[in-house]
């Protein structure tokens, strides 16, 4: 899950991989629109962290989407400002 969430504009998303393997976190609006992709890379195995600038978005419900290997999550976050 990121934090802080609720969020202002900042968030963090930690996330960990068992293997070296290509990540993908995207984040989508309440209307399933994709707004940004946080990122597309390949890391290592071990434990990460992103941030996401959410400064010129509209406050609001957004959900991120993290794809790696075989697995897959959807999570909620909130913007307020």
């Amino acid at each position: 899950q990121n934090y802080p969430n609720p969020f202002n504009p900042n968030t963090t998303i930690e996330f960990s991989i068992p293997n070296k393997e290509n990540v993908q976190i995207a984040v989508y609006n309440i209307l399933g629109q994709k707004v940004t992709t946080v990122i597309n890379e390949t890391l290592e195995s071990g434990s990460h962290t992103v941030q996401w600038n959410a400064q010129p978005y509209a406050s609001g419900l957004y959900f991120y989407e993290m794809r790696s290997g075989t697995f897959a999550a959807v999570k909620k976050m909130i913007l307020m400002k």
